[in-house]
C-alpha cells in the first residue's frame, strides 16, 4: 500500500467516525426509571424485594442499579408473622438484609406493614383478647418493631387494608375487638415510637382498588379523617398508599386517577403507588395485550407525576419471575415490567419515554414502545435530543467538509 493510500485509508476511517452522530458514539448508559422520576421532580421509583431474590445474579444487577430504582420495600420480612412469630420473640434476620441492601445501594426504605388483618401469628388470631390486652399487644409490637428499624425507614405503612369492598370496615381481630379505635391508635403508637427518628418516616393508610371503587374511596378519605381527628391523642397520618394492584384493560384513565389522588391531596396528605402491577387476566398475553398494558402503566404513572403531592412510585417486584400473582391467581398475571429472563417489556419503554419527556418538560407526541405500539407522551425531552442530535449533525458535517479540503490538499503534496 502506497504512502497516498495509507494517508485515504486513515483519513477516510476519521470521515466514517465524524459521520455519526455524537449520540451514537457515546458509552453513556441510558437512563433509568428513578432518575428520571426524580428529574421529573418526584422523590423515588422502586420495587418490593425480599431475600429469597438475593442469590439471583441478574436480578441483583438491576435491582443494584439505584439510577433503575432508588427504593426497595421488604415483601414480606417486616409482616408481623415473621418478626413477632411468637410473644415477646421478635425476629429481624431477613428484614435486616433488606434494610443493609437499601442502605449498601444508597437506596430510600419503605417499611411495610405494622397493623394488617393477613400474615399474623397465631398467638395473635387464636387469643380471646380484651380491648386492653389487644391495645397492648399492639404497643409492644408497634413499638419494638419501628424502634429496631430507627433511622433506616423512610415511611412505614401503618394500617394496611382496614376496608372491605364495600368501603365497611374489614372483619379482623383488630376491629372485631376495638372497632374502628385500632386504626388511630395504630397512628399514635407509630408517631410517638418514631418521633425521635432523625428520617422523621412518613405515616401511612395503604389499601388496594381504592382508585377502582367509590366506595372504597369514600371509606379511605373517612379514615384519613378519622386519624387527623385523634390528634390530640397524638395520631398522625402523613400519606396514603394506593397499592395500585390493577388489570390490563380495566385500569382507570389518567385523568380518572389523577382526581382520586387530589381528593386525598386535597385532605392534606401525600399519596404514592407502593404495590405497582398490572396482570393481564389471561395467559398467555398476546402482543395487543403487551400493548395494552404499556398503555395502563403509562396512565397510572402518568396520574401521578400529574399530581403534585403524589411523591413515589413502587413496583411489587419487577420481574414475572417473582411475581405474586400467579401463585394467588394462577393463569393470570405477567404483571411486571421485566419478562422472567429480565428482558423489558414494551411497557417499561413507555414507561421510561413518559419519564424522559416528564423530565424534558411539557408537550405531547406519539411514540413507541419497544415493539413498535404507539403511546402518547409529553415531548420536551424528544424536542430537546432532537435539538442535540442536529447540533452534532450539523458538527459532523462541518467536520466532514473541512477533512475532504485536508485530504485534498495532502494528496496534492504528496504527488
Amino acid at each position: 500500500m502506497t504512502r497516498p493510500q495509507l494517508l485515504v485509508l486513515a483519513l477516510s476511517s476519521g470521515l466514517l467516525a465524524a459521520s455519526v452522530p455524537v449520540s451514537a458514539q457515546s458509552n453513556t448508559s441510558e437512563p433509568g426509571l428513578h432518575s428520571l422520576f426524580v428529574a421529573a421532580g418526584k422523590q423515588y421509583f422502586g420495587t418490593a424485594t425480599e431475600t429469597n431474590n438475593f442469590n439471583d445474579a441478574p436480578y441483583l444487577a438491576i435491582l443494584n442499579d439505584p439510577n433503575e430504582f432508588g427504593q426497595i420495600t421488604p415483601e414480606n420480612s417486616q409482616k408481623w408473622e415473621i418478626t413477632q412469630p411468637r410473644q415477646g420473640q421478635f425476629v429481624f434476620n431477613n428484614s435486616d438484609m433488606v434494610a443493609a441492601k437499601a442502605k449498601t445501594n444508597k437506596q430510600i426504605l419503605r417499611c411495610h406493614t405494622l397493623t394488617w388483618h393477613s400474615q399474623l401469628p397465631s398467638f395473635v388470631t387464636a387469643t380471646s383478647w380484651t380491648p386492653s390486652t389487644l391495645r397492648a399487644v399492639l404497643q409492644t409490637h408497634l413499638t419494638n418493631v419501628i424502634t429496631h428499624f430507627r433511622g433506616a425507614c423512610s415511611h412505614w405503612d401503618v394500617v394496611n387494608e382496614a376496608l372491605a369492598e364495600t368501603g365497611e370496615y374489614r372483619p379482623s381481630v383488630f376491629f372485631n375487638v376495638l372497632g374502628e379505635s385500632y386504626i388511630p391508635l395504630s397512628f399514635s403508637i407509630a408517631a410517638s415510637a418514631s418521633a425521635n427518628d432523625p428520617i422523621k418516616p412518613k405515616l401511612y393508610y395503604n389499601d388496594y382498588n381504592t382508585e377502582l371503587f367509590p366506595q372504597k374511596t369514600e371509606g379511605a378519605l373517612r379514615i384519613v379523617k378519622l386519624i387527623q381527628s385523634s390528634a390530640a391523642s397524638g395520631a398522625r397520618i402523613d400519606g396514603v398508599g394506593f397499592q395500585s394492584h390493577l388489570t390490563v384493560g380495566k385500569t382507570p384513565s389518567q385523568a380518572a386517577l389523577a382526581s382520586t389522588y387530589q381528593s386525598f391531596t386535597a385532605l392534606g396528605v401525600e399519596v404514592a403507588l407502593t404495590e405497582l402491577d398490572i396482570a393481564h387476566p389471561s395467559l398467555p398475553a398476546t402482543d395487543a395485550d403487551r400493548e395494552q398494558q404499556a398503555k395502563d402503566y403509562v396512565a397510572v404513572v402518568g396520574a401521578c407525576l400529574a399530581v403534585d403531592k403524589c411523591v413515589g412510585v413502587t413496583l411489587w417486584q419487577f420481574t414475572d419471575k417473582y411475581s405474586w400473582i400467579p401463585g394467588i391467581f394462577p393463569g393470570t398475571g405477567d404483571a411486571c415490567l421485566w419478562t422472567a429472563d429480565y428482558k423489558k417489556k414494551p411497557a417499561y419503554f413507555a414507561v421510561r419515554q413518559l419519564l424522559e419527556s416528564a423530565a424534558g418538560g411539557a408537550g405531547t407526541t406519539t411514540t413507541t414502545t419497544g415493539s413498535g405500539a404507539a403511546v402518547t407522551v409529553s415531548t420536551a425531552s424528544s424536542l430537546a435530543t432532537n435539538n442535540k442530535d442536529a447540533t452534532g449533525l450539523r458538527f459532523t458535517t462541518i467536520l466532514f467538509k473541512v477533512s475532504v479540503a485536508v485530504l485534498f490538499s495532502m494528496c496534492v503534496l504528496i504527488k
